[in-house]
């Protein structure tokens, strides 16, 4: 008697399951902005248009999201400066698009300015404002050890003596360069001085990754013998410090259950996305031998 209610039971169960489909809300795509002043350099500005969550992303999708002829400012001080678009081209036919100051323009990022970016594209108007810092946190010296922790005898850990000014709210970024490739951020690029304010320190410097493709942890901030490895240390404001430290954070999240959701925070008015920054910019070379 009881099998034959269970298995009524597991019928009137069955019938009461209802197949549910949910629509996830369109939402009109947002102005994407990556920018960027460094001491020494023209600003690189690149916009976009946001993507649905659910988008297949592949070239021409990518190529299809830049924002083309938008009215782009920079204004430090008094003067102000217009960006013009630039394109540099690709393999494949494609191409890759920013702004930036057209030379006679004169626009070099400075230690201790403040700049403000305003965009003005399909009858919306955006603006940020971003500081390149006094180089007051610097690196003294950059050395290389044996890593005991791999049996790869070929690959190395970087270090770096840092001096840190006294006083709290002194922030930097890294990033890295191997041989001729470009410069790439650390996995955790971002730190403050909560800790370590007023000290001199040593720290490994891991290597930049290229967040594009699969990072593979068991080479992951290890340098290879015969590596020229230049680290690329900037100061950098608290916005810009806060924008890439809840970035990075999301970005590790991603795929992981047990984490806790966050938010990125961005320095674009009007409900953009992304963020402009200043980096006071220092560079430090090692050549590992063989």
């Amino acid at each position: 008697m009881k099998k034959w209610v269970a298995i009524l039971l597991s019928f009137t169960f069955l019938a009461c399951e209802k197949t549910i489909n949910i629509q996830p809300d369109q939402q009109a795509a947002k102005l994407v902005v990556e920018g960027q002043i460094e001491s020494g350099q023209s600003p690189v500005i690149i916009l976009s248009n946001s993507l649905d969550y659910f988008s297949t992303i592949d070239v021409a999708t990518l190529n299809n999201s830049y924002v083309h002829g938008a009215v782009v400012t920079i204004t430090e001080g008094t003067k102000s400066y217009l960006l013009n678009e630039v394109s540099i081209p690709l393999s494949g036919g494609n191409f890759f698009y920013f702004y930036t100051t057209p030379q006679s323009a004169n626009l070099i990022g400075d230690f201790g300015k403040n700049y403000t970016l305003k965009i003005t594209t399909s009858g919306q108007v955006y603006e940020s404002t971003t500081t390149i810092p006094l180089l007051t946190k610097k690196m003294d010296s950059l050395w290389w050890k044996k890593t005991p922790s791999t049996t790869d005898t070929t690959k190395v850990s970087v270090f770096t003596r840092v001096s840190d000014p006294p006083g709290y709210g002194n922030y930097i970024r890294y990033f890295t360069k191997v041989n001729k490739e470009g410069f790439f951020p650390g996995l955790n690029s971002v730190f403050d001085d909560q800790i370590i304010d007023g000290k001199t320190y040593d720290a490994q410097v891991d290597q930049g990754v290229t967040k594009n493709e699969k990072i593979k942890r068991e080479d992951y901030g290890f340098f290879t013998r015969g590596d020229t490895v230049t680290v690329k240390f900037c100061n950098i404001d608290k916005a810009s410090y806060n924008f890439w430290r809840t970035w990075e954070f999301t970005y590790q999240s991603v795929g992981n259950p047990f984490s806790s959701p966050g938010k990125v925070l961005g320095n674009i008015s009007n409900e953009g996305l992304g963020s402009f920054c200043g980096y006071a910019v220092q560079y430090k070379s090692l050549i590992i031998p063989k």
